[in-house]
C-alpha cells in the first residue's frame, strides 16, 4: 500500500541536502572518550550534544574536530589485497536481515566480522519480508551468487496487478476490472479497483527485477551460509550486545556482551532492531521505557495504528493475476499478498490505542495466554470491524484459522536530523536508528542500502585514524534518502486513515462525506503523477545499473514453477481442510513450508 507526496516535495528535499554546507550533527564530533567501564561511557552523544545545541555545519561535509587527538603512532594501516595493513575488525550487534546482509557485504571485502546475536540459536523465524526493486539490485551488486539463491526462493507480485480497491464497491468475486473513471457515467461499468501502482513500469524504466516476497527464514539461512563460506564462526549466538566504549580516534571500540565479557573491535555497528541497546547508550534511553499512556517507547512514537495478521491457504480467481490488493475504507484498510505457495498474507490496520488486545506477536511482545480474551476469536474480532465492506475481506478471514492471527502495535521514528546515526567508532543501521511504518515495504529494503554503502565507504579507509570520520560521511550519504523513505511511509498510513475514505460516486451513497469527495479527487493525481514519482524514486537507487533481459527471464522461469507449488498447496487443502497456520507473518514452524505441511506435524 504505497501514497506518496508531490514530486517538487522530494525534489526540494533533494536540493536542500546536496548543498555544499552539510549538516553536522551534534554528537558527531569524534569520540576521544579513554578507556571506561561502560557505565561512565552511557550516553556519549548526549554530553557531546550538551556542549554544544546547535546544528554544526561544515563546508564540503567535514568537521574541525576541536577534541583531543590520540597518539598518531598508535593508529594502524588497514589492509586490502592489494593495499599493505591488516583487515578491519567489526562486530556487528544483531544477526537479522540487516545484520546479515553488512556481514556478507563485510566479509567480502575482507573485513574481520563477528556478528554478536541474542538467540541461543537460529530457527525457522519471521513471515514474508518484501523485497523492492531497489534491494534487489542491491543484494546483485554484493555478491551474484546471493541474488541467485534469492531469486530460487522468490515470490514475484510486482509482475502482477497491484493497487488500491475500493472495499466496500468490491463485488465479492475477486474479478479483474480496470481502475479507469468509466463508472462515473456508466452506472453499470465496475468500480472494483481505485487505483493501480506502476511496479512493473517504474522496474522496467531501471530495467530492475521486479518487487516481491521471500520468506525470512529461508533469507536469513542464504545470508547464514554465504557468510560461513568465507568465515565458518562468523556469528557468537546468545550473546547480545549490551554497551560500548568507544575509546577515540583510532582506538577501536570496546564491546560489552551479555554474558559479562568483552570483545574489541574497529568499529561496532548497531543492527539490533527498534529496541537497539546499541541506539539506546547513543542517544541515552531506556531500553524498552514506555510512556504511562504507550504513545512512546525507548524513543520511538507510537504511530496511531495497530496491525492484525494472519495467514490462509486460499485459491481466489484473481490468484495468479494479482500480487498485493490494498482494500480502502473509512478511517482502516486491509491488505492481502500472495506469498508464494498458493498462501496469502492478510494484514488489517486499525487506528486503535496501543495494547487494545495484546493478541500474540512474533517480535518477541505477548502471548496467547497474555491477550485480554485469550479464548476470544480475533477473526470474528476483526471481521466486525469490517462490518459492510466487501465479501473479498469476508472469504479470506473466514478460511484463516483463528489461532494463527497475531498483532503488533505500529512504532516508529521521526528522522535523526539533529543527531547523527555515529559516536566515534559506533554506528546504527536500519531499524535499531530509522525504524519505518510498512506501507512501502522498504525497512528491510533500506537496511539492505544501508549495509551496502556502510561496506563500500568503509572499504577506502586507509588507516583506523580515519574510521570515525568514515562513519559520519555514511550518515551524510544516508541521511536524506532515508528520511524521505520514512516519510513516504509514515504518510502512507496516515492519509489513508485519517483523509482517504469510500470514494465518491454519482451512483450510489456510499461515500458522501468531504474525505469521499477528496479520495475522488486524489485518483488522477495519485495514478499519473504521485505513484510514478514515488516508485521511480524508491528504484532510482539501483548500484547494478540497468540489468537488459534478465528480470524478464527471472519472471518466466519463476511463473511456471509459481503456478505448480500454488495448485499443489489448494490440492492439499482441498483434501485435508485448513485448520490451523503455521508459516503466519510473525512465526513459522520448523520446516514448515505450508499450512498443511504444518498441520501434518
Amino acid at each position: 500500500m504505497k501514497v506518496s507526496l508531490s514530486c517538487s516535495c522530494i525534489v526540494a528535499i533533494t536540493t536542500a541536502a546536496t548543498s555544499s554546507l552539510a549538516f553536522v550533527p551534534s554528537n558527531s564530533r569524534t569520540s576521544v572518550v579513554a578507556p571506561q567501564t561502560a557505565a561512565t561511557s552511557t550516553c556519549i552523544s548526549s554530553n557531546n550534544a550538551k556542549r554544544s545545541t546547535r546544528l554544526q555545519m561544515a563546508t564540503n561535509g567535514k568537521e574541525t574536530s576541536t577534541a583531543t587527538t590520540s597518539d598518531p603512532s598508535s593508529y594502524e594501516l588497514l589492509g586490502r589485497p592489494a593495499r599493505p595493513g591488516r583487515p578491519l575488525k567489526v562486530a556487528i550487534a544483531g544477526g537479522g536481515v540487516g545484520g546479515l546482509s553488512t556481514a556478507l557485504c563485510m566479509l567480502k571485502k575482507g573485513f574481520d566480522v563477528t556478528v554478536y546475536e541474542k538467540t541461543a540459536a537460529f530457527a525457522r523465524f519471521g513471515g514474508p519480508i518484501q523485497f523492492a526493486s531497489n534491494a534487489l539490485s542491491v543484494i546483485k551488486e554484493i555478491d551474484e551468487t546471493l541474488f541467485d539463491r534469492v531469486m530460487e526462493k522468490f515470490t514475484f507480485t510486482g509482475t502482477r496487478a497491484c493497487g488500491i480497491k475500493d472495499g466496500l464497491r468490491a463485488d465479492g468475486s475477486f474479478r479483474m476490472t480496470d481502475d479507469s473513471l468509466d463508472y462515473l457515467f456508466n452506472p453499470e461499468a465496475p468500480a472494483d479497483w481505485f487505483v493501480k501502482f506502476p511496479l512493473k513500469g517504474c522496474a522496467d524504466l531501471f530495467g530492475l527485477p521486479y518487487t516481491g516476497v521471500i520468506d525470512r527464514p529461508d533469507l536469513q539461512e542464504i545470508l547464514i551460509d554465504e557468510c560461513k563460506k568465507i568465515k565458518p564462526d562468523f556469528i557468537q549466538n546468545g550473546n547480545a550486545v549490551n554497551g560500548y566504549v568507544s575509546k577515540g580516534k583510532g582506538q577501536g571500540v570496546t564491546v560489552s556482551l551479555e554474558d559479562g565479557s568483552t570483545a574489541e573491535a574497529d568499529v561496532l555497528v548497531g543492527s539490533d532492531g527498534i529496541w537497539s541497546a546499541v541506539r539506546a547508550q547513543m542517544y541515552c534511553e531506556e531500553i524498552k521505557q514506555t510512556s504511562a499512556d504507550g504513545q512512546r517507547r525507548q524513543g520511538c512514537t507510537y504511530s496511531g495504528y495497530t496491525v492484525f495478521a494472519g495467514e490462509t491457504v486460499l485459491k481466489t480467481d484473481d490468484y495468479y493475476d494479482t500480487g498485493y490488493k490494498v482494500y480502502i475504507g473509512p478511517k482502516r484498510y486491509f491488505v492481502t499478498s500472495d506469498v508464494g505457495d498458493g498462501r496469502v498474507q492478510w494484514y488489517a490496520f486499525f487506528a486503535l490505542p496501543p495494547g487494545t488486545k495484546k493478541a500474540p506477536s512474533g517480535w518477541g511482545g505477548s502471548e496467547r495466554k497474555d491477550q485480554a480474551d485469550p479464548e476470544e476469536n480475533l477473526v470474528e474480532y476483526v471481521k466486525s470491524l469490517h462490518e459492510g465492506w466487501t465479501d473479498e475481506i469476508m472469504t479470506v478471514l473466514d478460511a484463516t484459522p483463528p489461532e494463527s492471527v497475531e498483532q503488533r502495535d505500529l512504532y516508529d521514528r521521526a528522522p535523526e536530523f539533529l543527531r547523527s546515526w555515529a559516536d566515534g567508532n559506533v554506528v546504527c543501521i536500519g531499524d535499531a536508528v530509522h525504524p519505518m511504518m510498512p506501507n512501502l515495504g522498504q525497512g528491510g529494503c533500506q537496511a539492505i542500502e544501508d549495509a551496502y554503502v556502510l561496506s563500500e565507504t568503509l572499504e577506502a579507509v586507509k588507516s583506523t585514524d580515519k574510521l570515525d570520520d568514515s562513519l559520519q560521511e555514511f550518515y551524510r550519504k544516508r541521511i536524506v534518502r532515508v528520511s524521505i523513505v520514512q516519510f513516504l511511509s509514515r504518510l502512507a498510513s496516515d492519509l489513508i486513515i485519517n483523509a482517504f475514505d469510500t470514494p465518491w460516486s454519482p451512483h450510489d451513497d456510499l461515500g458522501k462525506t468531504w474525505k469521499s469527495y477528496l479520495t475522488f479527487f486524489w485518483k488522477p493525481v495519485l495514478q499519473y503523477a504521485i505513484f510514478p514519482a514515488q516508485f521511480a524514486y524508491l528504484y532510482s537507487y539501483h548500484p547494478t545499473g540497468n540489468m537488459g533481459d534478465l528480470p524478464a527471464a527471472l519472471e518466466r522461469r519463476w511463473k511456471a514453477q509459481h503456478e505448480n507449488d500454488a495448485e499443489a498447496a489448494f490440492e492439499r487443502v482441498a483434501e485435508d481442510g485448513q485448520s490451523i497456520a503455521a508459516p503466519s507473518f510473525f512465526k513459522i514452524a520448523e520446516q514448515a513450508a505450508t499450512v498443511m505441511s504444518a498441520k501434518r506435524r
